[in-house]
């Protein structure tokens, strides 16, 4: 396997360069991220499709990452009840070294190969076989993803990932497999920046299209929000207005009623 995530920067003596070209260098390195997605759109899609088969059956998704990978699918998870109104357990992060990782690094959490499976285990989530494992990691070879994927495998569960080398052992233990290879980073072996950005990308697919299918969107309106601030209100009385076509003061009364744009419409339907 060639680790193009550690290969060395094509930029050099950037200690040297002004500010002015070091953010046409960086520039210029993301805008090689978008078609590099566009490229592994089809092994998102195959992945996409088998996760829906299995939440129809009460299937969750379990994210398994170390460092800036781990905190990448803790924020994915963390965003959707908020966004989408699902309970926190239809899609999960795990980080290595726990989170207190989120914040800063914990040394060796990602060597160890069995620690995914064990701190899952402490958890009492009680894996069924419709639950999905998706490996999140840009050199594709962190023990404690390889491991936690496999154990998944072994365990007759779906499993996935998402890497940035090719052929990695995390790619030989995945049954659905997304490559984005991004190149070198414009600092070496930075995969916070590019790689990050790719998996971040991704990310953002596989769970929005998620959502979308499992009937938590209406049009383009995230209409099972969670009301948890002014701007959300705000937004939400703006959806009701425009769906029922009544006047503000109106639709904001009946979605501080009710809580949930969702539960506004079904009721004015009802009524109809």
């Amino acid at each position: 396997m060639i680790n193009i995530t550690e290969s060395a920067s094509e930029f050099q003596n950037l200690d040297k360069m002004t500010v002015h070209e070091l953010l046409e260098g960086i520039n210029r390195e993301d805008a090689k991220i978008h078609i590099t997605v566009k490229n592994a759109l089809p092994q998102i899609e195959a992945l996409i499709e088998k996760i829906l088969e299995r939440m129809k059956a009460g299937g969750r998704v379990f994210y398994i990452g170390a460092g800036t990978s781990g905190r990448l699918g803790v924020l994915d998870a963390s965003e959707l009840p908020p966004t989408f109104g699902v309970t926190p357990d239809i899609v999960f992060g795990l980080i290595a070294g726990g989170d207190s990782a989120l914040r800063k690094a914990v040394e060796h959490a990602e060597d160890d190969y069995e620690k995914a499976w064990q701190e899952l285990e402490a958890l009492n989530v009680n894996i069924n076989p419709s639950d999905t494992f998706i490996g999140i990691t840009a050199s594709g070879t962190t023990p404690y993803v390889v491991g936690g994927i496999k154990k998944a495998r072994e365990k007759g569960l779906l499993t996935g990932c998402i890497t940035c080398n090719s052929g990695s052992p995390l790619a030989q233990a995945s049954e659905c497999v997304i490559e984005a290879i991004v190149g070198p980073e414009f600092v070496t072996g930075s995969t916070r920046m590019k790689a990050g950005t790719a998996q971040k990308m991704i990310l953002n697919m596989i769970s929005t299209t998620l959502m979308i299918k499992i009937g938590r969107v209406k049009g383009n309106k995230m209409v099972n929000m969670q009301l948890t601030n002014k701007k959300l209100i705000e937004r939400g009385t703006r959806m009701i207005m425009e769906e029922l076509q009544i006047p503000r003061d109106e639709a904001r009364d009946m979605l501080l009623k009710y809580r949930s744009v969702k539960k506004v419409l079904d009721e004015a339907n009802k009524n109809k």
